[in-house]
């Protein structure tokens, strides 16, 4: 029986060709992860704050490579996109940012990132997120982009509320860190949403 309603965005479409690099304003770029960027993960997993949120620890720089590989696996399966943002002067990784849970046919993903400890303070996230939320919408045709965190993390509820991405709700016990189930605040953007504040918390 066929479907009423086309794909919003044709699988194959990220498998097909290789994942790209994408300018950020302010001398960024967001571009896909290397082998030698295993230290800078590896030093990035270190942190308290990122561990407090991603509640995963990095090991060894040979576990951080192996992350990599997985996280350049997933584009040609079109699970999820995993990119390093880097100074584009001096190739250093400053963070990470992510489509995740890609569903292609329905034209949807949740955007995610984290920033290097050196790096906070600068606008390092707001200005990723809003770049790679235009490549999303303007080249590969997704209709809409949700982004959560924990309540507790205002730092990110800044960002996602300075890139546009406006509170939808609560949701409630959904993410499980080191020190329980945290409520989770749900933000998206659609497609022809503007930049900017969206809303008050």
């Amino acid at each position: 029986m066929p479907f009423k309603i086309q794909d919003i965005v044709e699988s194959g479409t990220f498998a097909r060709q290789e994942q790209p690099a994408v300018p950020v304003p302010g001398g960024l770029v967001i571009r896909p992860w290397a082998a030698t960027d295993a230290p800078a993960v590896y030093e990035a997993f270190q942190d308290p704050v990122i561990q407090r949120w991603h509640a995963r620890v990095a090991e060894s720089e040979s576990e951080a490579l192996g992350w990599i590989e997985e996280w350049r696996a997933s584009w040609a399966e079109e699970r999820d996109a995993y990119w390093a943002v880097a100074d584009a002067g001096t190739d250093e990784v400053v963070g990470r940012i992510a489509l995740k849970s890609l569903l292609l046919a329905d034209g949807q993903a949740e955007i995610a990132y984290w920033t290097m400890p050196s790096a906070r303070g600068r606008g390092v996230a707001s200005r990723s997120v809003l770049a790679l939320t235009r490549w999303a919408f303007e080249e590969v045709g997704l209709h809409r982009l949700e982004l959560t965190h924990s309540m507790a993390n205002e730092a990110s509820c800044k960002v996602a509320l300075k890139t546009g991405f406006a509170v939808e709700g609560t949701k409630r016990g959904a993410g499980l860190h080191e020190d329980g189930w945290h409520d989770m605040h749900l933000h998206a953007r659609l497609n022809g949403d503007r930049d900017g504040p969206a809303a008050s918390v």
